[in-house]
């Protein structure tokens, strides 16, 4: 096996520190035929379908990537703007706020788990600029295997094929982090000072089947710590909000209660003005702008429903930013930025140098 290395190396390249920001991904394009090589790649993956491969193999070549990527490209379509996906233009918005925020002497780059730009491609940036530590910062807030393991796996399998391995640190979640919270919090309120508060605030985040809580994923009892902080910040009583899951997919049970099914249900409840935030979606994309804004702001609506705004992601708000700022900086804790290359590598630059 041939392992990936830099020709020629710079020995006297001085060492420096990476942050590789990571998002779920994007397709390229809102077309069928983007869709299916993002499909094809996002739902091959084991840890976000856990159904034996040659099955599998059956039903996802056999029937989904015959039918999902026209559907998807439609919806896709609906939300595409000038700067291409609102997931990649936020997400690389984000990146240019932590660059105003953090250290000059940190790199800064942004990897898809899936689609482009690619996780390779950003970890190849940063070792050729010197990063000899890295930071991964995956944008899932709550920890799931099928997102933030996922986004390992990607970042092992990237690894096992360089010659020099970097230093690692990788954060695993951050549901919890109170900068996130304000953040969240301050989202929600500034939504109120322009729409009033609602009959209830309902916190949808994507589902996962439910296997994978009874197997010990801890993502279902994240998402609540994180709905029970953001309400008892917020000064919310147990009725004044909910907690749901959205985007399944299949015939399994999923976690419950669904986003969609309560949106049906609320008015008959005598709930007419109902406000819709997503804490786990750390920017805008399609599960938020269309399946939320679009397809169950309709549900809602037609079901008797009065008022509905959905309440945007933090994106690149100043307050998100720092946020994220405080998160990276609290990570890289004891790593100095700007590390000098090391004096046995200065000794054999020099030798080299004068050979």
């Amino acid at each position: 096996m041939k392992y990936k290395g830099l020709t020629p190396f710079n020995h006297r390249q001085a060492d420096r520190v990476g942050i590789l920001l990571v998002n779920l991904g994007t397709p390229d394009a809102p077309t069928p035929a983007a869709l299916r090589r993002y499909l094809g790649e996002f739902l091959w993956d084991p840890r976000v379908v856990e159904i034996p491969r040659p099955l599998w193999w059956l039903i996802l070549n056999g029937i989904i990537l015959r039918l999902r990527p026209k559907r998807s490209a439609a919806a896709y379509a609906k939300v595409w703007t000038e700067n291409g996906s609102p997931l990649l233009a936020e997400t690389l918005a984000l990146q240019a706020g932590l660059r105003q925020q953090l250290d000059d002497n940190l790199l800064i780059e942004v990897g898809m788990r899936y689609g482009n730009p690619s996780m390779a491609s950003a970890l190849d940036t940063l070792v050729t600029e010197g990063a000899r530590k890295i930071l991964v910062v995956p944008l899932y807030p709550q920890y799931s295997a099928a997102t933030t393991a996922s986004t390992f796996d990607a970042l092992a399998q990237d690894f096992s094929r360089r010659r020099w391995l970097p230093e690692l640190r990788f954060i695993t979640h951050y549901h919890d982090f109170q900068p996130y919270i304000d953040s969240c919090c301050q989202a929600i309120q500034e939504h109120w000072q322009h729409h009033g508060k609602p009959d209830k605030l309902l916190l949808s985040y994507h589902g996962v089947p439910k296997r994978y809580l009874d197997s010990g994923d801890p993502y279902f009892c994240e998402c609540h710590k994180t709905s029970r902080l953001i309400a008892e910040q917020l000064g919310l009583g147990e009725a004044d909000y909910l907690t749901t899951f959205q985007s399944r997919f299949g015939r399994a049970e999923w976690l419950r209660p669904y986003t969609d099914e309560t949106l049906k249900s609320l008015p008959a409840q005598g709930v007419k003005h109902i406000q819709v935030f997503c804490p786990g979606f750390a920017v805008d994309c399609l599960e938020t702008l269309e399946e939320i804004d679009v397809e169950n702001r309709e549900y809602f609506l037609h079901s008797g429903g009065e008022h509905f705004s959905y309440i945007p992601a933090l994106n690149a708000r100043e307050h998100h930013v720092a946020a994220l700022t405080q998160l990276i900086e609290t990570n890289l804790a004891g790593w100095n930025s700007n590390v000098p290359a090391t004096s046995l590598r200065a000794t054999l630059a020099n030798k080299l140098g004068q050979g």
